[in-house]
C-alpha cells in the first residue's frame, strides 16, 4: 500500500509539472500625459488643418518595433508581448494636435470642411509622413528611440494646394532601459521634441 501511494504521489507531481505556464499578458503603451508646453495662448495664430499622419508597411500596425543595429540595422523586429494602444501614426497625430493646439486651432478634415461650408477661409494644410519609429539597439545595453518624419506645409488657393515649405525632422532620445518600457519612453520623448520643433518651424512660415 505504501508503495502504491508513493507511485500515485509521483504521478501527481509529474502531472503538475506538465501543466502549461501561465500565459504572458501583453502590455499596452501610449505616450502618457502631454508635457507642459510654453507657447502663445490658443487662438493667436491661424487655424491649421492636420490630416491623418501618413505611413505604410508595418508602421500601420500597433506593433512596438526595434532594431538590433549591432547585428543587422536593416531588420525590423516586433516585441512579442508589448504593443502600442493604437498605430504609431495615430498616436503621433494626437500628440501633434495637443502641442500645436496650444497656440492655434488644429482641425481634422471634417472640421475644415465644416468651416469652408460656413464661408470661412480654407486653413493651410500640414501633411505629415511618418517614416521611422523604432527602438534601436546600438549594443545589448545601449539603445535609443528614433523618430523620422517629413512635414509639408501647403496653402489652399482657388487653383488648389500650393507648396509653402517642406522639412524632414529626425529626433533621437536615449532609452533609460534596454526593454520595451525604455523604448516607449525614448520614443515618447522623441515625439514630444519633434512636436515642439514643428511648432517652432510653423511660427517662421
Amino acid at each position: 500500500m505504501k508503495r502504491l501511494l508513493a507511485c500515485l504521489l509521483l504521478a501527481a507531481l509529474a502531472g503538475c509539472s506538465a501543466l502549461p505556464d501561465k500565459p504572458v499578458r501583453q502590455t499596452m503603451y501610449d505616450f502618457g500625459p502631454v508635457p507642459p508646453v510654453e507657447a502663445p495662448p490658443a487662438g493667436t495664430r491661424q487655424p491649421l488643418l492636420l490630416p491623418d499622419v501618413e505611413t505604410g508597411g508595418i508602421l500601420e500596425s500597433p506593433s512596438l518595433l526595434y532594431r538590433l543595429a549591432y547585428e543587422d540595422p536593416h531588420q525590423l523586429r516586433a516585441y512579442a508581448f508589448a504593443r502600442w494602444s493604437a498605430p504609431p501614426a495615430q498616436l503621433v497625430r494626437q500628440r501633434l494636435q495637443d502641442v500645436l493646439g496650444v497656440e492655434r486651432a488644429v482641425l481634422d478634415n471634417a472640421a475644415a470642411a465644416a468651416l469652408s461650408r460656413r464661408g470661412g477661409s480654407p486653413p493651410p494644410v500640414l501633411r505629415v509622413e511618418l517614416e521611422e519609429f523604432s527602438h534601436v539597439f546600438d549594443s545589448p545595453a545601449e539603445s535609443r528611440g528614433v523618430l523620422r518624419l517629413r512635414c509639408t506645409l501647403l496653402e489652399n488657393t482657388p487653383g488648389g494646394e500650393r507648396l509653402v515649405a517642406q522639412r524632414s525632422f529626425v529626433l533621437q532620445r536615449p532609452s533609460p532601459s534596454a526593454d520595451p518600457a525604455g523604448g516607449v519612453r525614448a520614443l515618447t520623448a522623441a515625439t514630444d521634441a519633434a512636436a515642439r520643433d514643428i511648432a517652432a518651424w510653423l511660427r517662421q512660415r
